[in-house]
Formats: C-alpha cells, structure tokens, sequence
C-alpha cells in the first residue's frame, strides 16, 4: 500500500496512491460529487473506533480529542484557526444555527440565494419565511452563468444573508465569491459559501475567499463519511451572533453540566451541536489526513489536467456539456447534457464505470485517485453510447 507521502507531487497522485482505495481493483470510480471513495486508513479509523468502544466503553476523553483534532484539520485545510470553525453534523446543521442568530423580523429580512445551491439551502432559506424572511432567488444566465451582477441586483438595504455555492453541484460551475461578497458586504449582508463540492479538491483559503461563513463537509471531496461538516464563521460576524439553536457542545464549558442558563461559547463552537458524531469523527480525519498529505493545490493541479483531458474528448464527441472549460470557473466536476440521463448511468455502471446523474445531466467527478485511463475508459464507453448523449 502506497502512502501519500511517497507520491511525488510533480507528477501528481493518481497511480500512486490508488492502492489506498480497493474500489478501484473492479470499477472505474467518478463519483466523488456524491461519495469519496473508501480508503484502508478509513476502514481502520472506524474500526479503530469499534476496538475502543469493545475495549473501554466509553472513551469520552478520546472522543473529545477526535472532534477537536477535526476542528484544527479542516482549519488548516482552510487557512483558518481552530476557534472559527464549528463542528457540525452536516451544512444543514450549521446552517441552521447560522439563521437562528438572524434577526429576520425587521426591515433587513432578505435572504438571497443563486439557483445553484443544495436543497440544504434553499429548504431551511425559505423556512425562514415561518419568522418573517423574504427569499429572492438568483437565476443563471442562458450559458448557465450566474455572474456577480446578478447577485448585486438582487442585494440591497433590507438584505441579511447571500448565499453562493462556492461550486455547482447541478452544473460544475464555479461562483465569483468574491465579487459578490463585495455587493454583499457594500449592503452590510453577510456572505454565505457552501463549499461542499470544493474542500478537498479546490484551493480554499478564507482570508481572500470573499465570504463571511464558508461551510461543507467530509462525504465528498475530503474522502470521509456522512455524519460530519463544518462551518468557518468570520471572528467580526460571529461576534455579533447567539444562535437560538444550540446543543450541550457548543457550551462555554460543555462539562459544567448545567441546565439553568445559555452560555455560548465565545469562539464559533457555539455553532456546533449535541453529542459529537463520534463514528464520522475517526473517518472524517482518517480521510482529511490523506488530503492533508498529498495537498490540495497538488490535488487541484492533477484534476485541472485530468478534466481538460476529459473536455478535450467530449467535444470530440460532440457532447453538450455546460460546465465551462476555463479551469478558473470549474472544479472537478464535468456535467455531460444527456436525453435519457437513468439509462446512460445504467449503462456506464453495467461496465463498472460509477457516475452520477443531477436533472439531465450525466456527473463525472474527478479526484486524486483518479488516472488518464480512468478518463479514456469513460471516453470510450460514451462514444459506444453515443445516441444517449444530447
């Protein structure tokens, strides 16, 4: 089994480290948009976790340690300290929180979101209509842009929080976060990115983002488990927010034990919850270690080459594809535009090739695993199946 830290980061991963993920001795994975394949560091972080528990019960003191050490992980990966992120459960959980500290009742009540987001978003954006909020929707030009303008004519006065997915996951398209951040902030509004379908395998970095709360999570990208997300929140912003809905770890002193007040915490674990999710916390910094080791900058490289390679066949096919092709408006997801989108994943997958459908549109995500022959294999297989391609 190959580490991480013996792959020359000149050549990138892929061959290299692909030992580490045992789906790859019988199938073509591309579906990390929707789940990071399993490493054996993983499986023996979990199992590491069942040992303990069979072992010593409770090992509280270790549990605690784990969440922690995730915190400080994904600080890192965001070049962030430790005391803005919260541990959450999922983006929906940290958002949630986020929006419990809004006052939405008054004259700033305007919630603007792009058309882009996850469901998480747009479902608990629009509930927030329950306390007085109005939601106005961002929607993408003909060429599937949704360019800064846009957002900035949807912003004023009234507005209280922006959201802009960081990265498309119906589309592959990439949000100018900063430049809406700066419409955003021009009108005092705070700025949220979901960055779900970026941490792990796009550069992020808080400190120029353009964002005020960036959040996202360990399923995808950073090769963990469901159960676990995180959300940074700018130290200036958080300042001035007490979230309503909490839980016993995001107290000042989680071992105080007391049930007769409300003391959030003065750093952003007042947006954490409850009880750690302990099983997605072994996981979620086994996987994050492998991202750590190879680097997101060395990840992000190696896909821009592997998704050029995968757009540079396409057209040669002939495929509609709406993710742009300038890498600094992509990620590692490429959308193919399909007339029967089921039954062309049916047929990839016959083949043993793993790849996800959103709306029309056949997904094909690329990751640090992932080779040249991974790309001309799924080549390969389209133009057999050329007539389900739009």
């Amino acid at each position: 089994m190959t580490s991480a830290r013996e792959i020359d980061v000149r050549t990138g991963p892929g061959s290299p480290i692909r030992g580490e993920f045992p789906i790859f001795e019988s199938a073509t994975y591309l579906n990390s948009c929707s789940q990071g394949a399993l490493a054996h560091r993983v499986r023996d972080a979990v199992e590491e976790w069942l040992s303990g528990w069979d072992a010593n019960g409770a090992e509280w003191d270790f549990w605690v340690e784990r969440n922690e050490a995730f915190r400080s992980a994904i600080a890192r990966l965001l070049h962030a300290e430790a005391d803005d992120v919260a541990v959450t459960t999922s983006v929906s959980q940290g958002m949630s929180a986020l929006v419990s500290a809004l006052p939405l009742d008054g004259e700033r009540n305007r919630i603007v979101i792009s058309e882009y987001e996850f469901p998480t978003v747009g479902q608990i954006a629009h509930a927030q209509e329950l306390r007085g909020a109005e939601v106005v929707h961002v929607h993408p030009g003909s060429d599937g842009e949704i360019p800064a303008e846009r957002f900035a004519e949807a912003i004023d006065e009234r507005t209280a929080l922006v959201c802009c997915t960081t990265l498309s996951y119906r589309s592959g398209h990439r949000h100018d976060v900063g430049a809406i951040g700066e419409a955003a902030h021009a009108a005092g509004a705070i700025v949220l990115a979901d960055s779900y379908q970026a941490c792990g395998a796009v550069e992020l970095d808080v400190r120029s983002l353009g964002a005020d709360v960036v959040t996202g999570g360990t399923v995808k990208y950073l090769l963990g488990t469901a159960g676990l997300g995180f959300m940074w929140v700018r130290p200036e912003v958080r300042q001035a927010l007490v979230p309503t809905q909490t839980g016993w770890f995001a107290d000042e002193d989680i071992f105080a034990m007391s049930i007769a007040d409300y003391s959030p915490h003065r750093s952003a674990r007042r947006f954490d919850s409850g009880t750690p999710p302990v099983p997605a916390l072994y996981a979620g910094v086994a996987g994050l270690s492998l991202v750590e080791e190879v680097g997101v900058q060395a990840i992000e490289a190696h896909v821009r080459g592997l998704a050029d390679r995968l757009l540079d066949g396409l057209e040669t096919l002939g495929a509609t594809v709406p993710t742009p092709r300038d890498p600094s408006r992509r990620g590692p997801l490429v959308c193919v535009r399909s007339n029967d989108v089921a039954a062309l994943v049916g047929a990839l997958a016959a083949e043993r090739m793993i790849v996800s459908s959103r709306e029309d549109k056949l997904r094909v995500a690329l990751h640090l695993y992932n080779v040249d022959e991974d790309v001309d294999r799924l080549l390969e297989a389209l133009a057999r199946h050329r007539a389900l391609l739009a």
